[in-house]
Order: C-alpha cells, then sequence, then structure tokens
C-alpha cells in the first residue's frame, strides 16, 4: 500500500450555513418545549413527517439524537444504563444509547447548544417500521415515560417490487392518523397544506439526489463522510424551505468544485462505496484513514436513504406510502443487489466497504453471501469491516486499519 500522506481537508464552506440551520431548529423546539407554545411530535427518521409538519406540530427525530450521541462518543457511556434496565446488548445502539441518556438526564445538544439542557417532550410519538421493528419499542419507552399517545405505520418487509398492494396498505395506514393527530394538535387536517409540505420535501429530495450525484465526477468532489454530516437538514428539515435553500447552496458549490477539478480527497487513486450504517464515533478516523491513502470513499445506500422520488403533491397519501416503502433498507435481497450493481456502474467504483453493524441487523447486508455474489457478478471486490453505529465497544481500531490497508493493497494489484 503506498505511504499514507498527511490528510489536508477541504472545507466546504456551505457548512457554515447548515450550523445556523441546524441551531435554528433545536432551539425552536427547545422554546416549544420550554413554553408550551407549540405542539411537539416525535416521528422516527423516515416516518410520515409531512403529515406532522402539515398538521402543524415541530418534529423531533429521535435517531438524530441517537447519532449525536455517537458522534461525540457520548453512546458507550450511556449504552450500558439502558441495557442495566432490561434492553439487550443485541438491540439497536441508537435506542439504547438514546435511552441511556435520558435516564442519566444528559444531552450532546448542551454541548453544542448552550441553553438547550434535554430533548423536547413529546406530546405525540409516531413511527413507521420501514426501518425495523426496534422503533417501535423505542417509542413506546417514551410514551410510557411521558404518558402520551403513540401511533404507528407497519411496513412490509423484504419487498421485491413495491406494488399497489403495498401502497394502498400504507396509504391507508397514514389517512388513519389524521383524525389522531387533529385532535392531539386541535387543528384541522387542510390537503393544500399537506401539498405544500410535501412538494418542498419533493424538492429538497430532488436536490439532496443531485448533492451526492456529484459523487460521480473523477475526482468526486465529496465523500461519503461528508454526506453523513450533510444529510443533517434532509432528515429533521425536509418539508421546509429552509431545507431547499439549503441544498440549493451545498449544490451550487459542489458543481464549482466540478468545474475546477477540485477533489474531495487529493490524489484521488481509488473510489470505494460504503454499504450500511457510519461508525459514527469514528467518522474523523475513517475519513482520515482512507483519504490518507488516496481513496475516496464517496457514495453510500445509507445517505441515499433520504431520496424520495415518488413524491407527487398531486397524489399525497399513495405517493408518501410509495417513496416510504421503495427505501433500500426494506427491500428483499434480490432488489439491493440490482440497486447497488447500478450504484457501482453509476459513481464507477472500484470496491465496496460493508460494515456489518453488530446491533443492527436490518442495516447490515454482508450476512448472508450478498457481498459475494455481488462480486461474481460485477467483479468488484469488496471488504467487510466489523463495528457497531453508536457502540465502541465492538469497534477494534486497529483490525479495521489493517483490513483496509490490506484492501487497498489488493486494489493496487488488481
Amino acid at each position: 500500500m503506498a505511504e499514507e500522506k498527511k490528510v489536508v481537508r477541504k472545507k466546504i464552506e456551505a457548512t457554515v450555513q447548515m450550523n445556523r440551520y441546524m441551531s435554528d431548529y433545536f432551539y425552536e423546539l427547545n422554546e416549544a418545549d420550554k413554553t408550551r407554545n407549540r405542539k411537539i411530535a416525535w416521528c422516527t427518521s423516515v416516518g410520515p413527517a409531512e403529515i406532522l409538519r402539515a398538521m402543524g406540530f415541530l418534529v423531533h427525530f429521535p435517531e438524530n439524537h441517537g447519532a449525536m450521541l455517537g458522534a461525540t462518543r457520548m453512546s458507550t457511556d450511556m449504552i450500558p444504563i439502558a441495557n442495566a434496565s432490561g434492553y439487550s446488548p443485541e438491540i439497536c445502539s441508537y435506542l439504547t444509547a438514546d435511552v441511556g441518556a435520558y435516564m442519566k438526564g444528559v444531552t450532546p445538544l448542551s454541548r453544542a447548544y448552550p441553553g438547550i439542557d434535554r430533548v423536547p417532550r413529546p406530546d405525540v410519538l409516531v413511527y413507521n417500521t420501514n426501518q425495523c421493528r426496534d422503533v417501535q419499542d423505542w417509542f413506546a419507552w417514551y410514551a410510557a415515560e411521558f404518558k402520551v399517545p403513540m401511533l404507528g405505520i407497519h411496513t412490509h418487509r423484504g419487498v421485491k417490487d413495491v406494488g399497489d398492494a403495498h401502497v394502498a396498505s400504507i396509504a391507508s395506514q397514514m389517512k388513519a392518523l389524521i383524525p389522531q393527530l387533529e385532535a392531539i394538535s386541535g387543528n384541522k387536517f387542510d390537503m393544500d397544506k399537506l401539498r405544500h409540505v410535501l412538494a418542498l420535501s419533493k424538492e429538497c429530495s430532488t436536490l439532496w439526489k443531485k448533492v451526492l450525484d456529484t459523487a460521480s465526477a473523477k475526482p468526486s468532489p465529496i465523500t461519503f463522510f461528508d454526506g453523513t454530516i450533510h444529510m443533517g437538514p434532509a432528515v429533521v428539515l425536509r418539508g421546509t424551505q429552509t431545507a431547499v435553500d439549503y441544498y440549493n447552496l451545498l449544490l451550487a458549490e459542489l458543481e464549482t468544485r466540478i468545474q475546477n477539478k477540485v477533489a474531495a480527497v487529493e490524489g484521488e487513486r481509488f473510489r470505494l462505496y460504503w454499504d450500511g450504517m457510519p461508525m459514527w464515533g469514528r467518522l474523523r478516523d475513517h475519513s482520515d484513514l482512507f483519504a490518507g491513502a488516496g481513496v475516496s470513499v464517496l457514495a453510500s445506500t445509507y445517505c441515499n436513504s433520504w431520496i424520495f422520488s415518488a413524491f407527487d403533491p398531486e397524489d399525497p397519501f399513495n405517493s408518501m406510502a410509495r417513496a416510504y416503502t421503495e427505501l433500500f433498507i426494506v427491500r428483499a435481497d434480490d432488489a439491493k443487489e440490482a440497486y447497488i450493481r447500478r450504484m457501482i456502474e453509476f459513481f464507477k467504483v472500484d470496491g465496496i466497504i460493508y460494515h456489518d453493524a453488530k446491533t443492527c441487523p436490518n442495516n447490515s447486508n454482508c450476512r448472508y453471501g450478498m457481498p459475494q455474489r455481488l462480486e461474481a457478478l460485477t467483479g468488484v471486490p469488496s471488504l467487510t469491516i466489523n463495528g457497531d453505529l453508536n457502540d465502541l465497544r465492538l469497534v477494534s481500531d486497529e483490525q479495521t486499519k489493517t483490513n483496509v490497508e490490506a484492501f487497498i493493497e489488493q486494489l493496487e494489484e488488481k
């Protein structure tokens, strides 16, 4: 393997504006929590946020909070607290980190945003099991703790092709939320408001896809590690003009980088695709590890999870049902493999990194032969890294470094 060089980080200038938008979002939630002047809904990250915003709720996303716990490395100390209360160490470490932090009375929000000392208290919790069943149990704990209603959408799993029956099933469940949300919010449902919010989500999704697609350029102007940070507005602010404004700004900067041949990784030698969750507490370490060897990890299934191409403001419920069921994580292996093959071709990748996250089997796609099948079909080699999204006790930095170096040597020989 080529000798590692000092990593020079190319700062994305739009980050300053993103930080302002995220700060405004969290302070608005905090104000509503303290004054109770607005109703607050908790929502899973790919749940029906558009419906909640159209009904007048401010929306908090516990998975975003879980990722913050991971990125600040607070999670490893919080997880055992939830384990001691009865949660298995085998289940989602977003869940256990978040519940453990609540039990201890701490939050990474306090570090980033002075004056915020807790997550906002919910008036209702709304989940969609399209990611996993863990979110249902996660929200159930808080529903009992806060003594507030919990509403849910139960999505089909292992779907090969999303058909009309799937869409009708999910759309009917979404519509069934409306009377209950009207009673909690005190607001009458307005279809025009939903269409407006969905139109903004659609525009946000389209722009976010364009942002991620810039990585198809050679050299790539953005990495997967950048994407995990800049996806923030697509997660917590979709359905708002703020998210649209931000991705217009970010896209313009990346397009300028492409015109000027500015690489996210200097001397880009190899291009890799990342499948699975990030290791939040090791983002910088992994970014430096790959970039130091001239390797650009430039695209991922994870960041693409907030691309909702099916959204249609003219048919809100059916299009939301389709979009939230077409997610990669919901699909059968043959659909997933076809998707990754398209990504290999589009992003012109030389190899794939699979993250086998110990507590996230639903987003670990390397356990049943997929890497071997895809390599046989495409000739593109892969490496599986063992770890976790939040529990750093399950991460071996030395093993990861050794395996990555050996994989890069394999690419060099090829």
